[in-house]
């Protein structure tokens, strides 16, 4: 009942939350701007913290491993280094680069379809092992990182310029159409995820187990890693790359909530992401006055949280 209780005020808390920044000033004469402005950054903030949070969650029942999230397999790095080969072979005023839409479908097109050449040639071998996958995405992020780093210095400092908004989180500067167009494979994403729901509950009990018990372990984690992928590539192209956000959100999720069954922390990690992003984003509008950008504080705040996590794990 407790965890019932706290995930009925993380609710209120989001819906108040998202309430005063979307209400915030309104009156009579300027409601109708204002809305178009903040309903589009709102949606975007709210899509992303659920992909995040869901993502990362089952990736760590996966891997079995809490301080692990999806980013180590590389997919942000993949996302800059395309959004850079589009740059350097069409321009900075291509439509690939241009257009929201067209450049969220070669996106995701190419990060799945990273993602299954990966997945699938490394799951035919029988004695697989998730963690040398960790370690290929390892290198692959590394060398997508390479990469891009080599073609951004040879770029026009115009084009850069012009680069630049992709390379980093912001909700500044949310393209409607792309909201909305988000929204179905979002939520086919999590309909899957809550299909695979008993499935996942049971990894808790480990691999061997799950095995004995009846599960297709590879058959889920495939699964589940092209639906992360997925996820990934969506609040990626809507807010650009996040490192360690997923990583505070769903160890705070662990903290506050006693249960296992992945339905219920799925829908309370999404909330939580909700309240702290939405939360942020207000903070750095109202209080820190754009003066910096919200993936600075995710990124000082989760890489502080990640090593005192690793401190920790060290000295148990």
């Amino acid at each position: 009942m407790r965890d019932a209780h706290k995930a009925i005020g993380l609710a209120l808390l989001s819906v108040l939350i998202i309430g005063y920044f979307i209400g915030q000033g309104l009156n009579a004469h300027n409601y109708a701007f204002f809305l178009s402005l903040r309903l589009p950054k709102v949606m975007a903030i709210v899509l992303a913290a659920i992909a995040i949070s869901s993502s990362s969650l089952v990736f760590q029942t996966i891997t079995n491993n809490r301080i692990l999230t999806p980013s180590i397999l590389g997919f942000d790095s993949l996302y800059v280094m395309i959004q850079v080969m589009i740059v350097v072979m069409f321009g900075s005023m291509s439509v690939w680069l241009i257009d929201a839409k067209v450049n969220f479908v070669i996106t995701t097109l190419a990060m799945c379809g990273f993602a299954s050449i990966l997945f699938g040639f490394y799951f035919r071998r029988k004695n697989s092992n998730v963690f040398t996958l960790l370690l290929i995405g390892i290198v692959c992020g590394s060398l997508f990182g390479s990469v891009t780093n080599f073609f951004t210095m040879l770029l026009d400092p115009n084009e850069f310029m012009n680069l630049q908004n992709t390379m980093f989180a912001s909700f500044s500067n949310v393209n409607k159409d792309l909201v909305y167009w988000s929204i179905v494979p979002l939520a086919l994403c999590l309909a899957n995820l809550y299909r695979l729901s008993n499935k996942l509950d049971v990894f808790w009990l480990g691999v061997d187990n799950a095995k004995s018990l009846g599960v297709d372990t590879k058959k889920v984690t495939m699964q589940v890693m092209m639906t992360i992928t997925l996820m990934v590539s969506i609040s990626t192209a809507l807010v650009g790359p996040v490192l360690f956000f997923g990583l505070i959100v769903v160890s705070l999720t662990r903290q506050m909530f006693t249960g296992y069954q992945h339905r219920f922390l799925l829908m309370a990690g999404s909330l939580l992401s909700v309240v702290l992003l939405v939360g942020g984003q207000w903070l750095i509008e109202k209080v820190f006055a754009f003066d910096t950008t919200i993936s600075v504080i995710i990124n000082f705040v989760g890489g502080s949280y990640f090593l005192f996590l690793l401190m920790r794990n060290k000295f148990d």
